[in-house]
């Protein structure tokens, strides 16, 4: 079962930085889930990423992991992450290829959460977080103050019209979440990211998609390994909105849609 990887569109901007190991990765689960797995461990042996706990990165099917063991618990002690056939795990492999010390950043706070707290009926706050980021945050890498301002305020007038230049000069946005990703692969108006704000130096703009990622992914990582963390550090970002991300957004009337472009915070 091919589980929707046909439908992925490669000339959406968004999935540009993980286009050409996508595209291998799709070939090889359109043939298959063990194609698929083979595909993902040849890049995990090349590259010699590590989770959590130093761990080697690989991938094994969902039903090799243990009963009763968490997911993330299991990843940060034996380095192989259970991995369905399916876009959600697709999006999440990319994700450990794109921002490894990202994800290794995450999956070390999980397993310390859950060796602290145990697997109960809910996650708490600090996992909550966590997993909101694993699963929908957009990273919002910002050289003017003033532009990250405008994203926390809800002023999408500012931020996508009035300044709509500042994109791609003075900020960006690169998709993390997985969910989101996969949502995206069918995208509609409302899709809304988490966004992660990252301050990087005026130069960042200058360099390459590698280098750029690069950086956001050591700074971003740093940040999750000392921050306290909960559902209010970040901020709601409408993706279609993203200047350059979807057509219709090139007429200013597209942000007129408050059911969307909410005013949120900057009314109260």
């Amino acid at each position: 079962m091919s589980a929707g990887f046909a439908d992925i569109d490669w000339a959406r901007p968004w999935l540009a930085p993980i286009e050409t190991r996508g595209r291998r990765w799709q070939a090889a689960a359109l043939n298959g889930y063990a194609d698929y797995l083979a595909a993902l461990n040849e890049d995990a042996l090349q590259a010699a990423l590590v989770t959590g706990r130093g761990e080697r990165l690989a991938f094994i099917a969902q039903e090799e992991l243990p009963a009763g063991a968490s997911y993330e618990g299991h990843i940060a002690q034996t380095g192989s992450v259970p991995t369905r056939h399916n876009l959600h795990d697709f999006f999440n492999g990319s994700m450990w290829f794109a921002y490894p010390r990202i994800k290794a950043a995450l999956n070390a706070r999980q397993a310390q959460q859950i060796d602290a707290l145990g697997i109960g009926p809910t996650r708490g706050g600090v996992r909550d977080a966590l997993t909101l980021f694993d699963e929908n945050a957009v990273l919002f890498a910002c050289a003017d103050a003033s532009l990250a301002d405008a994203l926390r305020a809800f002023d999408w007038r500012t931020l996508f019209v009035v300044e709509r230049a500042a994109w791609g000069a003075r900020c960006e946005a690169r998709i993390f979440g997985h969910a989101l990703l996969e949502k995206l692969v069918a995208p509609y108006r409302a899709c809304t990211g988490h966004a992660w704000i990252v301050d990087v130096p005026a130069d960042y703009f200058s360099l390459d998609d590698a280098a750029r990622r690069a950086l956001i992914d050591d700074r971003v990582a740093q940040r999750l390994n000392t921050e306290l963390l909960d559902s209010r550090t970040f901020a709601p970002l409408p993706v279609l909105g993203v200047p350059g991300w979807w057509d219709a957004n090139a007429s200013s009337d597209f942000y007129d849609d408050t059911t969307v472009f909410r005013p949120g915070r900057r009314s109260r």
